[in-house]
């Protein structure tokens, strides 16, 4: 793939809630096809030529008071995989707010409704993933993570490449060059 590679959007998350999803993916998903770090999908499919504007749209969405916090409610099945699920209405404000400013560029499956996510298991025979659900969901207290961020990243068939982040906060105002 080249410079032309569409973008995936991510939520960046807290450093302790990033290493508890990326030990329980590394533990259940099989080693040949795990090719990136556990992750919070926001769009699957963003075009390489809206590049100049998808960064400064997510500029202007990463000034946020705040970072923004997500309940993880519980597991799903994926059919043949696990993933925790998450709720946070600031998320769902965000994503939405993002959706409209894009809704021209959105592939079908970035148009339906998102449902927040982090896969810990996929592409194994059901039974097996059945089992994950079942043992993950034996144990399963909710609890909460922070969103810090936003990562844009470049499709690459398997790895992803990162583009850019998108730290949640208020940012210094610019300055015009030769000013004080």
């Amino acid at each position: 793939m080249t410079a032309d590679a569409p973008f995936i959007l991510t939520l960046s998350l807290d450093e302790r809630s990033f290493r508890f999803f990326d030990e329980q993916r590394r533990r259940h998903f099989p080693p040949e096809r795990n090719f990136i770090p556990a992750h919070l999908t926001l769009f699957h499919k963003l075009p390489a030529e809206h590049e100049p504007s998808l960064v400064t749209n997510l500029r202007d969405a990463a000034d946020r008071p705040a970072p923004i916090e997500l309940d993880v409610t519980g597991l799903r099945s994926l059919g043949r995989g696990v993933a925790y699920t998450l709720a946070s209405p600031a998320l769902t404000e965000l994503r939405f707010s993002l959706a409209k400013r894009w809704a021209l560029w959105l592939t079908l499956q970035d148009r339906q409704k998102h449902q927040p996510h982090v896969t810990v298991q996929n592409k194994v025979e059901p039974e097996e993933a059945r089992r994950l659900l079942a043992d993950l969901s034996a144990s399963f207290v909710p609890f909460r993570i922070t969103g810090t961020g936003l990562d844009l990243w470049r499709y690459r068939g398997g790895p992803w490449e990162k583009a850019a982040s998108f730290p949640f906060g208020p940012k210094p105002p610019r300055r015009e060059p030769g000013t004080s």
